[in-house]
C-alpha cells in the first residue's frame, strides 16, 4: 500500500541531535523503540476523525448545491481518494525517519522558511477547531437541558450574535474537554480514538437500522433522497457542478494530508500506517456520509421535514420516545465523535506549529494552548456560514503546500534526509538564511495558479479545482526550480 519506490526501512540518527534552537524535546526524532502504532491503531484514528457531525452533514451541502445523491457520495469517495495519495507520501517520511509535520517542511522550505506553510496549515485547523468545539458545545448544551431544564433559561433574554449564554457555556465546557487531550499528549489521543472507534461505528449502523425500521427498509429511505435538495431537485450533471465538490472533498482533509507526519512518526512501519490509514479512511468517511443522507431522508417520511442535524434529530427521537436516558446516550455518543475528530484533526498541527516558533521555550503543550484559544477568537459559528467557499478556498491553498512538499520528499531526494541537519542551523537545509526561496516562489505560483480562475470565466476551473491546479503548479516548477540546484540529500544512518 505504502509507495514502494521509496525506502521501506525506518531509521533513526546515530547519535544524539545536538542542541540547538530548533531542537525542542517534543519536535526531535521519534526513536524506534517509541514506535508502537499498528495498522488499526491508524484505522482507529480515521474512524474517529471520519465519524462527526460535519461528515454527517456532508451530503446536505451537495444535494443542496444540485447534485444527485449517488454524484454526492461519489464526489465523497473521490475527494477521499485524491487526498489519501498525498497523505500515504508525506506520512511515509514520518514513519521512516520519525519526524513531526514542521521538522519535514524544513527539508523542503528550510529551517525558518518552513514556519510558513506550518502556520498556514495551523491557521486552518484552528479554523476547524474551532468549530468542531462549537459543534460539540451544542451537544453538551442539550445533553445539560435534558438533565436540567432550568438549563436553558441561564441568561434570560441575553443574546449575542444570535445565540443565548448555555449556548456559549456548552461551547467553552467543551472547549475545556479538549484542552485535557492537549495536555496530556499524542498518546492520550491514541488510547482515546482506539477506544472510541467501535462505539462510533456501531451507534452510526444503530441509527441507520432505526431509520430504516421506520421507514420499511433502505429502498424506500433513498426514494426520497432526491427530493432533499428542494424544489429544483437534482441538476443535470456538469463538470463545472461537480469539480468543485469534488475540490471541496480534498479540501476537507487537504490539512491532514499535510500534517500526517505528526502521527506516522509513532507507526511500527510503512505497511501500518499505508493500511491503517487506507482502511480507516476509504470506508468509514462514505459510509458515514451515507448514513447521514439515508436517515435525512427517512426523516421527510417519519417527521415531515429534513432533519439534517443529529443534535436535532436527537432531541426528536427523544422527545418521541420519551426517554431522557436514550437522548443523553445519543448526545454523549456524538460527543464523542465530535471530540475524537476535534482532538486528532485540528489541534496536533497548530500546536506542533506554535512550538516550532520556538522549539527550547515552547513544547506542544503552550502550541495546544495558544492553538486552542486562537479556535475561540476566530468565533467559529460565522465560519458556519461560508462553508463551501470556506473548504475550497484554503484546499486550494494547502494544495500549493502539498505540491512542493511531495515533490522535493518524492523527486528531488527520493525519500533520504539527514535528520541531525534538520535541527542544525548553517546545515544542509538551511538554504539561504534559512529559506529556500525556491519552495517559497514556487508556493506562490500554486497560490496565483488557482486565484486566477477568478479572473476570467474561461479560467474558472482553476479556482474550481483550486487543490489540483495549486498542486500540480509548485509541484512542476518546484522540480524544474530545483533541476540546477546543489541539492543536499543526505542519508539517515542507522537503518533497522
Amino acid at each position: 500500500m505504502s509507495a514502494a519506490f521509496l525506502p521501506q526501512d525506518l531509521v533513526e540518527a546515530s547519535a544524539p541531535i545536538p542542541p540547538s534552537r530548533y531542537a525542542g524535546h517534543d519536535l526531535l526524532p521519534t526513536p524506534l523503540a517509541d514506535r508502537t502504532w499498528n495498522r488499526w491503531h491508524f484505522a482507529s484514528l480515521w474512524v474517529g476523525m471520519s465519524v462527526c457531525i460535519p461528515t454527517y452533514m456532508l451530503a446536505a451541502a451537495l444535494i443542496q448545491a444540485g447534485l444527485s445523491w449517488q454524484l454526492s457520495l461519489a464526489a465523497i469517495l473521490i475527494g477521499n481518494a485524491v487526498a489519501l495519495v498525498p497523505m500515504l507520501l508525506n506520512g511515509h517520511a514520518g514513519t521512516r525517519h520519525g519526524i513531526p509535520f514542521p521538522v519535514f517542511l524544513r527539508a523542503a522550505y528550510g529551517l525558518r522558511g518552513a514556519h510558513v506553510p506550518a502556520l498556514l496549515r495551523g491557521v486552518v485547523a484552528c479554523g476547524w477547531f474551532g468549530i468542531q468545539t462549537w459543534i460539540g458545545g451544542q451537544a453538551i448544551y442539550e445533553i445539560l437541558a435534558i438533565l436540567w431544564p432550568g438549563w436553558s433559561l441561564l441568561g434570560g433574554d441575553w443574546r449575542w450574535m444570535g445565540f443565548a449564554l448555555p449556548q456559549y457555556l456548552g461551547f467553552l465546557l467543551f472547549w475545556a474537554m479538549n484542552l485535557y487531550f492537549v495536555w496530556n499528549g499524542t498518546e492520550s489521543i491514541r488510547w482515546l480514538e482506539t477506544l472510541a472507534a467501535p462505539l462510533l461505528i456501531a451507534a452510526g449502523l444503530a441509527l441507520l437500522w432505526w431509520a430504516a425500521v421506520k421507514v420499511g427498509g433502505i429502498a424506500p429511505m433513498l426514494r426520497g433522497a432526491s427530493a432533499l435538495g428542494g424544489a429544483n431537485g437534482a441538476r443535470p450533471f456538469s463538470i463545472g457542478l461537480f469539480l468543485p465538490w469534488v475540490t471541496a472533498m480534498v479540501g476537507f482533509w487537504a490539512t491532514l494530508a499535510l500534517n500526517i507526519p505528526d502521527f506516522t512518526r509513532f507507526a511500527k512501519s510503512q505497511r501500518d500506517q499505508a493500511m491503517g490509514q487506507a482502511l480507516g479512511l476509504l470506508t468509514t468517511m462514505p459510509l458515514f456520509a451515507f448514513i447521514g443522507l439515508a436517515v435525512t431522508s427517512a426523516t421527510v417520511t417519519i417527521y415531515g421535514e429534513a432533519v439534517w442535524n443529529p443534535v436535532t434529530l436527537v432531541a426528536f427521537i427523544t422527545a418521541d420516545l420519551r426517554s431522557p436516558v436514550l437522548g443523553i446516550v445519543a448526545l454523549v455518543v456524538l460527543l464523542v465523535a465530535t471530540l475524537t475528530t476535534s482532538i486528532a484533526a485540528n489541534i496536533i498541527a497548530p500546536a506542533n506549529a506554535i512550538a516550532n516558533l520556538s522549539p527550547r521555550r515552547l513544547g506542544t503543550r503552550g502550541g495546544g494552548l495558544v492553538a486552542a484559544t486562537v479556535g475561540i477568537a476566530i468565533l467559529p459559528w460565522k465560519l458556519l456560514d461560508s462553508y463551501q467557499a470556506w473548504l475550497i478556498t484554503y484546499s486550494g491553498l494547502l494544495g500549493a503546500v502539498g505540491g512542493v512538499l511531495v515533490c522535493d520528499y518524492l523527486v528531488v531526494r527520493r525519500g533520504a534526509l539527514s535528520l541531525p541537519d534538520l535541527y542544525a542551523e548553517g546545515g544542509a537545509y538551511w538554504y539561504d538564511g534559512g529559506i529556500n526561496r525556491r519552495a517559497m516562489a514556487a508556493m506562490a505560483a500554486g497560490v496565483l495558479a488557482a486565484l486566477a480562475g477568478l479572473l476570467h470565466p474561461s479560467l474558472r476551473f482553476l479556482f474550481s479545482g483550486a487543490w489540483f491546479s495549486a498542486a500540480i503548479v509548485a509541484f512542476v516548477l518546484y522540480a524544474v526550480l530545483m533541476r540546477p540546484a546543489a541539492v543536499p540529500v543526505g542519508v539517515t544512518s542507522e537503518a533497522s
